[in-house]
């Protein structure tokens, strides 16, 4: 089965290849803008880029007891949530291969293939290396948020596409609590877009919807269910992390269930060159959860196998205090640009299987350009500069269970982001970031803080 699915995922690259073969031109930051297409021609324009990511990552080593007993029948082996990785490593996080095709202003068709994706991956060690992020279709236009839509219209996005409420242009390597637990993932579906006239716009989606599964939420996400772990007082190399419920990834395409439904009505204001810009947008999602989704790499289950806890230990009271299988959120995003300032806001309230808890998130940044003092083949070193921050916090309002194997699933979380993202050359960059992750136990305030530098380069 999963070489039927690499498979498919390498057919549908091909074929997303082969329609903009006849006009391929190399994408470059920097490079003079393509020209127009031809009234009336059907020939497409075709650009591909490739993105790598090298890193720096020292992780806070921490390790918290759990009440769970993996055998009560014999000498007592407890489980424990531990830093996936503690302290200082060199790692290459990814390898991404983009791909996009216009036909007019009408139709466009975007791929992105991770060949790494190493802080994506969960299990990390065990799931898939290889995987289509996203790959999707458009017809019509979609203006960017805190854009103004050239006029009224619709729009179709056919495929794996992100969410429309989520921050696409994040300042930061790191992701927030909140663009962790709700939307870190792209989903697989039909999203429809309608801008009734140029400030009034709404969004209506039908998708598979993301299973409910368990993450880290500093850059590993953690071995959990995995073989190595399957033994009684294993050590294994990665650890579980200190996890939060979130929405994973879409494995495999299956639209046979019941899909998951959103909606969201929006307003923005621009100035017509597209560089100062408000957009607010509330939005709501509703889904029946399954009883148990299959993911790759780990035996745990996700949705409601995984909130009715681990089987087989009718002693020990695991099942998180679940009632129903309904999962409903609402919410609502601000987007803010001027001049080279940026702020997002995101709200949740979310409600999953009768689990209450609400999430607040907030970046600013400021990017600006340095002056020019050396170059470099008349390519100025150090162009511009960008320092940004981050504040999110997570409100579980449930109880665990009584022998839960994972307490942190009911703890509130806070989360400060600070970094600075640094262009060297057109295309090349460098992210350096603390994460300041505090979360209350039954014994008070703990830290699970995280170093990461970033090394970016694409062409």
């Amino acid at each position: 089965m999963a070489q039927l699915r690499t498979r498919a995922a390498w057919c549908a690259a091909a074929a997303f290849l082969s329609l903009g073969l006849p006009g391929i031109t190399r994408a470059q930051e920097g490079t003079e803008a393509e020209p127009e297409a031809e009234a009336g021609s059907t020939r497409p324009r075709f650009r591909f880029g490739l993105e790598g990511k090298a890193n720096y990552r020292d992780s806070e080593a921490n390790r918290f007891q759990a009440p769970f007993d993996f055998d009560p029948s014999a000498a007592v082996v407890r489980a424990f949530e531990e830093t996936v990785n503690a302290g200082q490593h060199l790692e290459v996080s990814a390898l991404t291969l983009l791909l996009d095709a216009d036909w007019g202003d009408g139709l466009t068709a975007h791929g992105k293939i991770d060949f790494i994706d190493l802080y994506d991956r969960n299990p990390t060690s065990t799931d898939k290396k290889v995987d289509v992020d996203e790959a999707w279709v458009r017809f019509g236009i979609e203006p960017e948020p805190a854009t103004l839509a050239p006029r009224s219209g619709v729009y179709l996005k056919i495929g794996k596409l992100p969410k429309f409420e989520r921050q696409d242009d994040r300042h930061l390597e790191s992701y927030g609590l909140v663009s962790t637990a709700f939307n870190r993932f792209e989903d697989s579906g039909a999203e429809l877009g309608l801008s009734l006239g140029r400030h009034l716009y709404a969004k209506l989606s039908a998708t598979q919807g993301n299973p409910v599964f368990l993450r880290d939420p500093n850059a590993l996400a953690g071995d959990n269910g995995t073989p190595d772990r399957a033994t009684l007082g294993a050590n294994p190399d990665l650890k579980s992390g200190i996890v939060l419920l979130y929405d994973a990834e879409v494995e495999d395409l299956d639209l046979d269930g019941d899909l998951e439904y959103g909606g969201g009505l929006g307003w923005r204001w621009a100035d017509e060159a597209g560089r100062n810009g408000v957009d607010v947008l509330v939005w709501s999602y509703q889904r029946t959860l399954a009883d148990r989704v299959k993911l790759e790499g780990t035996f745990y289950g996700g949705d409601l196998d995984l909130l009715n806890g681990p089987e087989g230990h009718p002693d020990q009271v695991v099942t998180l205090p679940i009632h129903g299988d309904k999962k409903e959120e609402v919410g609502a995003n601000v987007w803010l640009y001027w001049g080279g300032l940026s702020f997002f806001g995101q709200y949740v309230d979310q409600e999953m299987a009768g689990l209450p808890r609400t999430g607040l998130e907030g970046e600013l940044s400021w990017r600006f350009d340095l002056p020019l003092w050396i170059a470099v083949g008349e390519r100025q070193l150090f162009p511009w500069i960008a320092p940004a921050v981050r504040w999110s916090e997570l409100d579980n309002d449930f109880r665990n269970a009584r022998d839960t194997p994972a307490p942190s699933l009911a703890w509130d979380w806070k989360k400060v982001d600070a970094g600075v993202r640094l262009g060297i050359f057109d295309g090349i960059d460098v992210t350096m970031e603390y994460a300041d992750n505090q979360f209350i136990t039954a014994r008070g305030r703990r830290d699970n803080n995280e170093l990461l530098a970033t090394l970016r380069w694409r062409s």
